[in-house]
Protein backbone atom coordinates (compact mmCIF):
# COMPACT_ATOMS: atom_id res chain seq x y z
CA UNK A 1 0.00 0.00 0.00
CA UNK A 2 1.38 3.29 -0.93
CA UNK A 3 4.58 3.59 -2.30
CA UNK A 4 6.52 0.85 -0.51
CA UNK A 5 9.74 2.82 0.40
CA UNK A 6 7.75 6.12 1.03
CA UNK A 7 7.69 6.36 4.61
CA UNK A 8 11.50 6.39 3.78
CA UNK A 9 11.84 9.06 1.55
CA UNK A 10 9.06 11.29 2.62
CA UNK A 11 8.44 13.73 6.09
CA UNK A 12 5.22 13.94 7.24
CA UNK A 13 3.57 17.67 6.11
CA UNK A 14 0.04 19.28 7.20
CA UNK A 15 -1.71 22.07 5.55
CA UNK A 16 -0.98 25.56 6.70
CA UNK A 17 -2.96 26.85 10.11
CA UNK A 18 -3.94 30.03 10.40
CA UNK A 19 -1.55 31.70 13.24
CA UNK A 20 -3.24 31.76 16.53
CA UNK A 21 -3.42 35.63 16.23
CA UNK A 22 -4.75 35.87 12.92
CA UNK A 23 -7.53 33.24 12.89
CA UNK A 24 -8.98 34.32 16.94
CA UNK A 25 -10.23 37.56 14.98
CA UNK A 26 -12.96 35.17 13.62
CA UNK A 27 -15.31 31.91 13.90
CA UNK A 28 -14.10 30.12 10.78
CA UNK A 29 -11.58 26.70 10.38
CA UNK A 30 -8.04 27.48 10.37
CA UNK A 31 -6.89 24.60 8.69
CA UNK A 32 -5.96 24.96 5.54
CA UNK A 33 -5.33 22.13 2.61
CA UNK A 34 -1.98 20.59 0.58
CA UNK A 35 -2.53 20.77 -3.03
CA UNK A 36 -3.52 17.56 -4.66
CA UNK A 37 -0.06 16.83 -5.33
CA UNK A 38 1.43 17.33 -1.93
CA UNK A 39 -1.70 14.72 -0.39
CA UNK A 40 -0.71 12.00 -2.85
CA UNK A 41 2.58 12.09 -1.23
CA UNK A 42 1.79 11.89 1.89
CA UNK A 43 -0.23 8.89 0.56
CA UNK A 44 2.97 7.70 -0.35
CA UNK A 45 3.96 7.07 3.46
CA UNK A 46 1.45 4.29 3.94
CA UNK A 47 3.92 1.18 4.51
CA UNK A 48 3.07 -2.52 3.83
CA UNK A 49 3.00 -3.28 7.40
CA UNK A 50 1.23 -6.40 7.07
CA UNK A 51 -0.75 -5.89 9.75
CA UNK A 52 -3.01 -2.74 9.46
CA UNK A 53 -3.75 -1.94 12.91
CA UNK A 54 -5.20 1.52 11.91
CA UNK A 55 -8.56 -0.14 10.75
CA UNK A 56 -8.83 -2.38 13.67
CA UNK A 57 -10.83 -0.39 15.93
CA UNK A 58 -10.56 -2.97 18.87
CA UNK A 59 -10.51 -1.88 22.67
CA UNK A 60 -6.51 -2.76 24.12
CA UNK A 61 -6.40 -1.70 27.87
CA UNK A 62 -9.93 0.02 28.12
CA UNK A 63 -8.76 2.37 25.19
CA UNK A 64 -9.76 2.24 21.40
CA UNK A 65 -6.78 1.71 18.97
CA UNK A 66 -7.91 1.84 15.43
CA UNK A 67 -10.67 3.41 13.77
CA UNK A 68 -14.07 1.85 15.12
CA UNK A 69 -15.40 1.98 11.67
CA UNK A 70 -12.95 0.10 10.24
CA UNK A 71 -12.24 2.20 7.67
CA UNK A 72 -10.01 0.56 4.58
CA UNK A 73 -7.46 3.39 5.44
CA UNK A 74 -4.38 1.55 3.71
CA UNK A 75 -6.44 0.64 0.62
CA UNK A 76 -7.69 4.90 0.97
CA UNK A 77 -4.03 5.70 0.84
CA UNK A 78 -2.97 3.90 -1.56
CA UNK A 79 -5.25 5.77 -4.34
CA UNK A 80 -4.54 8.81 -2.45
CA UNK A 81 -0.67 7.91 -3.63
CA UNK A 82 -1.84 7.04 -7.12
CA UNK A 83 -3.93 10.25 -7.71
CA UNK A 84 -7.05 8.11 -7.90
CA UNK A 85 -9.55 10.01 -5.71
CA UNK A 86 -12.74 9.22 -7.10
CA UNK A 87 -11.83 5.25 -6.52
CA UNK A 88 -10.69 6.11 -3.31
CA UNK A 89 -14.68 7.97 -2.28
CA UNK A 90 -15.65 4.59 -3.39
CA UNK A 91 -13.70 2.76 -0.78
CA UNK A 92 -13.96 4.93 2.37
CA UNK A 93 -17.78 5.05 1.31
CA UNK A 94 -18.18 1.79 2.17
CA UNK A 95 -17.78 2.38 5.79
CA UNK A 96 -18.30 5.76 6.12
CA UNK A 97 -21.14 7.71 5.66
CA UNK A 98 -19.71 11.24 6.81
CA UNK A 99 -15.87 11.66 6.20
CA UNK A 100 -16.64 15.14 6.00
CA UNK A 101 -16.97 15.58 9.63
CA UNK A 102 -14.63 12.81 11.14
CA UNK A 103 -11.56 14.37 9.14
CA UNK A 104 -12.40 17.84 11.22
CA UNK A 105 -13.28 16.50 14.31
CA UNK A 106 -12.07 13.18 15.14
CA UNK A 107 -8.31 12.75 17.38
CA UNK A 108 -7.70 10.25 14.48
CA UNK A 109 -6.96 6.95 16.11
CA UNK A 110 -6.38 5.71 12.94
CA UNK A 111 -3.11 7.45 12.82
CA UNK A 112 -2.23 6.68 16.87
CA UNK A 113 -2.55 3.20 15.69
CA UNK A 114 -0.28 3.75 12.61
CA UNK A 115 2.57 1.37 12.02
CA UNK A 116 4.66 4.29 10.89
CA UNK A 117 4.20 5.80 13.78
CA UNK A 118 6.52 3.78 15.92
CA UNK A 119 9.51 5.23 14.92
CA UNK A 120 8.45 8.35 13.29
CA UNK A 121 5.35 10.36 12.23
CA UNK A 122 2.42 8.59 11.44
CA UNK A 123 0.88 8.52 8.26
CA UNK A 124 -1.74 11.36 8.08
CA UNK A 125 -4.59 9.49 7.29
CA UNK A 126 -6.84 12.54 8.47
CA UNK A 127 -5.89 14.95 6.37
CA UNK A 128 -5.78 12.85 3.26
CA UNK A 129 -9.51 11.19 4.40
CA UNK A 130 -10.45 14.95 4.31
CA UNK A 131 -8.72 15.34 0.89
CA UNK A 132 -11.02 12.78 -0.23
CA UNK A 133 -14.23 13.88 0.68
CA UNK A 134 -14.06 17.66 -0.30
CA UNK A 135 -12.68 16.23 -3.57
CA UNK A 136 -15.98 13.90 -3.95
CA UNK A 137 -17.86 17.06 -3.06
CA UNK A 138 -16.18 19.65 -5.52
CA UNK A 139 -16.40 17.47 -8.58
CA UNK A 140 -20.16 16.03 -7.96
CA UNK A 141 -18.96 12.23 -6.99
CA UNK A 142 -21.44 13.00 -3.49
CA UNK A 143 -24.97 12.64 -4.75
CA UNK A 144 -28.73 12.47 -3.61
CA UNK A 145 -29.57 8.64 -3.91
CA UNK A 146 -32.87 8.53 -3.27
CA UNK A 147 -33.45 4.44 -2.95
CA UNK A 148 -35.50 3.00 -5.59
CA UNK A 149 -38.29 0.54 -4.04
CA UNK A 150 -39.70 2.03 -0.68
CA UNK A 151 -40.46 -1.05 1.50
CA UNK A 152 -43.26 0.79 3.50
CA UNK A 153 -41.84 0.50 6.99
CA UNK A 154 -40.98 3.47 8.96
CA UNK A 155 -38.70 4.59 11.38
CA UNK A 156 -37.90 7.07 13.98
CA UNK A 157 -34.58 8.49 14.98
CA UNK A 158 -34.90 10.74 18.33
CA UNK A 159 -31.65 12.94 17.86
CA UNK A 160 -30.11 14.17 14.69
CA UNK A 161 -26.54 14.20 16.32
CA UNK A 162 -24.12 11.62 14.56
CA UNK A 163 -25.23 8.36 15.49
CA UNK A 164 -28.51 9.52 14.29
CA UNK A 165 -27.98 10.97 11.04
CA UNK A 166 -25.79 7.66 10.42
CA UNK A 167 -28.70 5.30 11.32
CA UNK A 168 -31.32 7.76 9.57
CA UNK A 169 -28.77 7.47 5.76
CA UNK A 170 -28.72 3.51 6.63
CA UNK A 171 -31.90 3.02 7.14
CA UNK A 172 -33.19 5.39 4.66
CA UNK A 173 -30.84 3.76 1.68
CA UNK A 174 -32.42 0.45 2.64
CA UNK A 175 -35.64 1.86 1.60
CA UNK A 176 -37.43 2.40 4.87
CA UNK A 177 -39.37 6.36 5.67
CA UNK A 178 -37.21 7.91 7.98
CA UNK A 179 -38.40 10.77 9.96
CA UNK A 180 -35.50 12.44 12.32
CA UNK A 181 -36.58 13.89 15.39
CA UNK A 182 -34.90 17.01 16.67
CA UNK A 183 -35.49 18.95 19.70
CA UNK A 184 -33.28 21.86 18.37
CA UNK A 185 -34.05 24.57 15.87
CA UNK A 186 -31.24 22.91 13.39
CA UNK A 187 -30.49 19.51 12.93
CA UNK A 188 -26.94 18.10 13.71
CA UNK A 189 -27.24 18.13 17.43
CA UNK A 190 -23.38 18.06 18.78
CA UNK A 191 -22.09 18.41 15.62
CA UNK A 192 -24.36 21.59 15.39
CA UNK A 193 -24.04 23.13 18.31
CA UNK A 194 -21.42 20.96 20.72
CA UNK A 195 -18.85 21.96 18.69
CA UNK A 196 -17.50 25.42 17.73
CA UNK A 197 -17.88 26.74 14.16
CA UNK A 198 -13.75 27.21 13.74
CA UNK A 199 -13.92 23.19 14.48
CA UNK A 200 -16.40 22.39 12.40
CA UNK A 201 -17.93 24.87 10.17
CA UNK A 202 -21.84 24.62 9.93
CA UNK A 203 -22.10 24.93 6.58
CA UNK A 204 -20.60 21.53 6.17
CA UNK A 205 -23.18 19.87 8.35
CA UNK A 206 -25.85 21.73 5.64
CA UNK A 207 -24.03 20.82 3.15
CA UNK A 208 -24.76 16.62 4.19
CA UNK A 209 -28.08 17.63 5.67
CA UNK A 210 -29.46 18.57 2.05
CA UNK A 211 -28.63 15.43 0.37
CA UNK A 212 -29.97 13.54 3.06
CA UNK A 213 -33.59 15.69 2.57
CA UNK A 214 -33.31 15.04 -1.11
CA UNK A 215 -32.80 11.27 -0.96
CA UNK A 216 -36.32 11.46 1.02
CA UNK A 217 -35.61 11.62 4.65
CA UNK A 218 -37.86 14.22 7.02
CA UNK A 219 -36.10 16.19 9.74
CA UNK A 220 -38.47 17.35 12.40
CA UNK A 221 -36.47 20.08 14.49
CA UNK A 222 -38.32 22.10 17.49
CA UNK A 223 -39.94 18.96 18.81
CA UNK A 224 -39.01 17.73 22.27
CA UNK A 225 -39.75 13.73 22.09
CA UNK A 226 -40.70 12.78 25.21
CA UNK A 227 -41.96 16.67 26.29
CA UNK A 228 -43.49 17.25 23.25
CA UNK A 229 -44.55 14.08 22.34
CA UNK A 230 -44.38 10.82 24.17
CA UNK A 231 -41.91 7.46 23.69
CA UNK A 232 -45.41 5.59 23.35
CA UNK A 233 -47.23 7.81 20.11
CA UNK A 234 -44.03 7.24 18.50
CA UNK A 235 -44.67 3.80 18.82
CA UNK A 236 -47.61 4.19 17.96
CA UNK A 237 -46.42 5.65 14.87
CA UNK A 238 -43.59 3.61 13.54
CA UNK A 239 -42.57 0.24 13.16
CA UNK A 240 -38.99 0.71 14.57
CA UNK A 241 -37.38 3.51 16.80
CA UNK A 242 -33.73 3.88 17.20
CA UNK A 243 -33.10 6.41 20.27
CA UNK A 244 -29.83 8.76 19.57
CA UNK A 245 -30.09 11.88 22.15
CA UNK A 246 -26.78 11.88 23.29
CA UNK A 247 -25.46 12.12 26.30
CA UNK A 248 -26.30 15.42 27.63
CA UNK A 249 -26.77 15.33 30.86
CA UNK A 250 -24.10 17.74 32.07
CA UNK A 251 -22.20 17.30 35.08
CA UNK A 252 -22.51 19.61 37.62
CA UNK A 253 -19.93 21.21 40.44
CA UNK A 254 -21.98 20.93 43.56
CA UNK A 255 -19.83 23.59 46.21
CA UNK A 256 -20.98 26.74 47.87
CA UNK A 257 -22.09 29.67 45.83
CA UNK A 258 -23.01 27.44 42.69
CA UNK A 259 -26.20 29.44 42.13
CA UNK A 260 -24.11 33.04 41.03
CA UNK A 261 -25.05 34.62 38.20
CA UNK A 262 -22.44 34.19 35.01
CA UNK A 263 -21.85 30.25 35.78
CA UNK A 264 -22.99 28.07 33.02
CA UNK A 265 -22.96 24.80 31.25
CA UNK A 266 -19.98 25.01 28.78
CA UNK A 267 -22.76 22.95 26.56
CA UNK A 268 -25.70 25.34 26.66
CA UNK A 269 -22.45 28.91 26.50
CA UNK A 270 -21.32 26.92 22.98
CA UNK A 271 -25.05 26.21 21.81
CA UNK A 272 -25.42 30.19 22.93
CA UNK A 273 -22.58 31.72 20.62
CA UNK A 274 -23.01 29.32 17.56
CA UNK A 275 -27.14 29.86 17.68
CA UNK A 276 -26.20 33.85 17.49
CA UNK A 277 -23.97 33.62 14.71
CA UNK A 278 -26.52 31.20 12.55
CA UNK A 279 -29.11 33.06 13.61
CA UNK A 280 -27.46 36.00 12.58
CA UNK A 281 -25.66 34.43 9.24
CA UNK A 282 -22.12 35.57 11.33
CA UNK A 283 -23.01 39.18 11.59
CA UNK A 284 -23.97 39.22 15.34
CA UNK A 285 -20.80 38.21 17.54
CA UNK A 286 -21.91 37.91 20.95
CA UNK A 287 -19.04 39.80 22.56
CA UNK A 288 -21.32 40.44 25.88
CA UNK A 289 -20.94 36.81 26.92
CA UNK A 290 -17.16 37.51 27.58
CA UNK A 291 -15.70 40.75 25.88
CA UNK A 292 -13.36 42.28 28.87
CA UNK A 293 -13.88 39.32 31.65
CA UNK A 294 -11.51 37.01 33.45
CA UNK A 295 -12.63 33.34 32.43
CA UNK A 296 -12.39 30.66 34.14
CA UNK A 297 -12.91 27.17 32.43
CA UNK A 298 -13.16 23.91 34.57
CA UNK A 299 -12.28 20.28 32.88
CA UNK A 300 -9.43 19.65 30.60
CA UNK A 301 -11.16 18.08 27.48
CA UNK A 302 -12.16 18.85 24.40
CA UNK A 303 -15.17 20.90 25.18
CA UNK A 304 -13.04 22.55 28.08
CA UNK A 305 -10.33 23.46 25.43
CA UNK A 306 -13.33 24.46 22.78
CA UNK A 307 -14.33 26.85 25.58
CA UNK A 308 -10.96 28.68 26.18
CA UNK A 309 -10.86 28.75 21.92
CA UNK A 310 -14.34 30.67 22.20
CA UNK A 311 -13.95 33.06 24.89
CA UNK A 312 -10.68 34.60 23.21
CA UNK A 313 -12.75 34.76 20.82
CA UNK A 314 -15.12 36.92 22.23
CA UNK A 315 -12.76 39.11 23.89
CA UNK A 316 -11.99 37.80 26.96
CA UNK A 317 -9.10 39.57 29.18
CA UNK A 318 -7.87 35.82 30.61
CA UNK A 319 -8.73 32.89 31.13
CA UNK A 320 -8.13 29.73 33.33
CA UNK A 321 -8.15 25.96 32.81
CA UNK A 322 -8.42 23.52 35.30
CA UNK A 323 -7.67 20.09 35.15
CA UNK A 324 -8.14 17.83 38.33
CA UNK A 325 -5.52 15.08 36.92
CA UNK A 326 -2.16 15.48 36.89
CA UNK A 327 -0.37 16.63 33.58
CA UNK A 328 0.15 14.36 30.62
CA UNK A 329 3.87 13.16 29.95
CA UNK A 330 5.04 14.23 26.89
CA UNK A 331 5.98 11.15 25.51
CA UNK A 332 4.47 7.22 26.00
CA UNK A 333 5.42 6.05 29.37
CA UNK A 334 6.28 2.41 29.46
CA UNK A 335 3.47 0.66 30.53
CA UNK A 336 1.18 2.91 27.59
CA UNK A 337 2.63 0.74 24.93
CA UNK A 338 2.26 1.36 20.96
CA UNK A 339 -0.90 0.63 19.64
CA UNK A 340 -2.67 1.75 22.90
CA UNK A 341 -3.99 5.07 22.43
CA UNK A 342 -0.99 7.35 23.43
CA UNK A 343 -1.49 9.06 27.12
CA UNK A 344 0.11 11.73 26.55
CA UNK A 345 0.39 15.91 26.64
CA UNK A 346 -1.40 17.62 23.86
CA UNK A 347 -1.64 21.45 23.38
CA UNK A 348 -5.07 21.68 21.31
CA UNK A 349 -5.84 25.09 19.37
CA UNK A 350 -7.58 26.27 22.19
CA UNK A 351 -4.57 26.45 24.32
CA UNK A 352 -2.23 27.52 21.77
CA UNK A 353 -4.05 30.68 21.14
CA UNK A 354 -4.81 31.34 25.13
CA UNK A 355 -0.68 30.91 25.07
CA UNK A 356 -0.44 33.03 22.02
CA UNK A 357 -2.89 35.87 23.76
CA UNK A 358 -1.65 35.93 27.51
CA UNK A 359 1.63 34.12 27.19
CA UNK A 360 1.41 31.35 29.43
CA UNK A 361 -0.80 27.95 28.73
CA UNK A 362 -3.83 28.18 30.75
CA UNK A 363 -3.88 25.06 32.20
CA UNK A 364 -3.75 24.13 35.95
CA UNK A 365 -3.79 20.68 36.85
CA UNK A 366 -4.41 18.73 39.84
CA UNK A 367 -6.57 21.39 40.87
CA UNK A 368 -10.31 22.24 41.33
CA UNK A 369 -13.22 24.18 43.13
CA UNK A 370 -14.34 24.49 46.47
CA UNK A 371 -16.52 27.25 46.23
CA UNK A 372 -17.51 30.00 44.18
CA UNK A 373 -17.56 33.44 45.48
CA UNK A 374 -20.60 36.15 44.68
CA UNK A 375 -20.47 39.67 45.10
CA UNK A 376 -23.62 42.07 46.47
CA UNK A 377 -25.73 41.33 43.34
CA UNK A 378 -24.95 37.31 43.51
CA UNK A 379 -22.56 37.17 40.99
CA UNK A 380 -19.69 35.24 40.50
CA UNK A 381 -16.66 37.12 40.97
CA UNK A 382 -14.29 34.68 42.19
CA UNK A 383 -13.42 30.91 42.75
CA UNK A 384 -11.36 29.08 45.53
CA UNK A 385 -9.52 26.41 44.85
CA UNK A 386 -7.19 23.53 46.27
CA UNK A 387 -4.67 21.35 44.74
CA UNK A 388 -5.17 17.91 44.53
CA UNK A 389 -2.73 14.77 44.74
CA UNK A 390 -3.28 10.99 43.59
CA UNK A 391 -3.90 8.64 46.25
CA UNK A 392 -3.99 4.94 45.57
CA UNK A 393 -6.21 2.72 47.66
CA UNK A 394 -4.36 -0.31 48.69
CA UNK A 395 -7.58 -2.73 48.69
CA UNK A 396 -9.14 -1.81 45.05
CA UNK A 397 -5.66 -0.38 43.55
CA UNK A 398 -8.30 3.49 42.33
CA UNK A 399 -6.33 6.16 42.51
CA UNK A 400 -8.18 9.01 44.26
CA UNK A 401 -7.31 12.83 43.88
CA UNK A 402 -7.19 13.97 47.35
CA UNK A 403 -7.01 17.88 48.34
CA UNK A 404 -3.72 19.01 49.83
CA UNK A 405 -4.01 20.65 53.20
CA UNK A 406 -2.57 24.62 53.05
CA UNK A 407 -2.90 24.63 49.49
CA UNK A 408 -6.41 26.55 49.57
CA UNK A 409 -5.89 30.20 47.51
CA UNK A 410 -8.34 32.29 45.77
CA UNK A 411 -8.53 33.50 42.10
CA UNK A 412 -10.47 36.45 40.79
CA UNK A 413 -13.07 35.07 38.12
CA UNK A 414 -16.37 36.96 36.23
CA UNK A 415 -17.34 34.14 34.44
CA UNK A 416 -17.26 30.66 34.81
CA UNK A 417 -18.19 27.20 32.27
CA UNK A 418 -18.30 24.26 33.57
CA UNK A 419 -17.04 21.34 31.19
CA UNK A 420 -16.62 18.53 33.36
CA UNK A 421 -18.23 15.90 31.00
CA UNK A 422 -21.27 14.28 30.85
CA UNK A 423 -23.59 11.91 33.31
CA UNK A 424 -25.46 10.05 30.47
CA UNK A 425 -28.86 9.68 28.92
CA UNK A 426 -31.39 12.62 30.11
CA UNK A 427 -33.81 10.74 32.28
CA UNK A 428 -37.29 12.35 30.66
CA UNK A 429 -36.61 10.65 26.81
CA UNK A 430 -35.37 7.23 28.01
CA UNK A 431 -38.55 7.35 30.50
CA UNK A 432 -40.75 8.20 27.97
CA UNK A 433 -40.11 4.67 26.14
CA UNK A 434 -39.73 2.72 29.06
CA UNK A 435 -35.76 1.99 28.30
CA UNK A 436 -33.61 0.86 31.04
CA UNK A 437 -30.74 2.61 32.31
CA UNK A 438 -27.23 1.21 33.96
CA UNK A 439 -25.54 2.70 36.79
CA UNK A 440 -23.78 4.75 34.86
CA UNK A 441 -27.33 5.95 32.93
CA UNK A 442 -26.90 4.79 29.93
CA UNK A 443 -29.83 3.26 27.97
CA UNK A 444 -29.32 -0.58 28.80
CA UNK A 445 -29.45 -2.72 25.73
CA UNK A 446 -29.02 -6.80 25.38
CA UNK A 447 -25.56 -7.68 24.98
CA UNK A 448 -23.82 -7.30 21.89
CA UNK A 449 -26.59 -5.32 20.85
CA UNK A 450 -28.10 -2.22 20.18
CA UNK A 451 -32.01 -3.78 21.19
CA UNK A 452 -33.14 -2.15 24.47
CA UNK A 453 -35.42 -4.38 26.47
CA UNK A 454 -38.48 -2.56 25.06
CA UNK A 455 -39.52 -4.32 21.63
CA UNK A 456 -38.94 -2.38 18.62
CA UNK A 457 -36.67 0.40 20.38
CA UNK A 458 -32.51 0.44 19.91
CA UNK A 459 -30.25 2.59 21.01
CA UNK A 460 -26.69 3.94 19.64
CA UNK A 461 -24.45 6.63 19.95
CA UNK A 462 -23.30 8.16 23.70
CA UNK A 463 -27.18 7.67 24.88
CA UNK A 464 -26.00 3.62 24.31
CA UNK A 465 -22.22 4.29 25.53
CA UNK A 466 -22.07 7.31 27.44
CA UNK A 467 -19.58 10.62 26.13
CA UNK A 468 -17.49 9.47 23.54
CA UNK A 469 -16.07 10.40 19.97
CA UNK A 470 -18.37 11.34 16.99
CA UNK A 471 -16.44 8.19 15.07
CA UNK A 472 -18.04 6.22 18.29
CA UNK A 473 -21.37 7.62 17.34
CA UNK A 474 -21.50 7.08 13.61
CA UNK A 475 -19.91 3.46 14.00
CA UNK A 476 -22.87 2.82 16.59
CA UNK A 477 -25.65 4.54 14.23
CA UNK A 478 -24.65 2.40 11.64
CA UNK A 479 -25.01 -0.85 13.91
CA UNK A 480 -27.91 0.21 15.44
CA UNK A 481 -29.69 0.15 11.66
CA UNK A 482 -28.54 -3.13 10.70
CA UNK A 483 -30.07 -4.56 13.49
CA UNK A 484 -33.38 -2.38 12.96
CA UNK A 485 -33.00 -3.29 9.13
CA UNK A 486 -32.96 -7.34 10.22
CA UNK A 487 -35.84 -6.99 13.12
CA UNK A 488 -37.80 -5.48 9.98
CA UNK A 489 -37.11 -7.58 7.32
CA UNK A 490 -35.70 -10.78 8.82
CA UNK A 491 -32.33 -10.30 6.68
CA UNK A 492 -30.23 -7.22 6.54
CA UNK A 493 -27.99 -6.07 3.68
CA UNK A 494 -26.69 -3.27 5.44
Amino acid sequence: MGKSTGFLEYERREGKIIPPAERIKNFREFHESLSEEEQRIQGARCMECGVPFCQAGVMISGMASGCPLHNLVPEVNDLVYRGNFEQAYVRLSKTHCFPEFTSRVCPALCEAACTCGLHTQPVSTKANEKAVAEYAFSHGLVKAEPPTVRTGKKVAVVGSGPAGLAAAVQLNSRGHLVTVYERSDRPGGLLRYGIPNMKLEKSVIDRRISLMKEEGIEFICNVDVGKDITGRELMEQYDRVILACGASQPRDISVPGRDAEGIFFAVDFLKTVTKTLLDSEFENVPYELAKGKAALVIGGGDTGNDCVGTVIRLGAKSVIQLEMMPQPPEERSKNNPWPEWPKVLKTDYGQEEAIEMFGGDPRIYQTTVTEFVKDKDGKVCGAKLVSLTPQKDEKTGRISMIPVAGSEREIKTDLVLIAAGFLGAQAYAADSFGVKRDKRTNVETLLGSYQTNVERVFAAGDMHRGQSLVVWAIAEGREAAREADESLMGYTNL
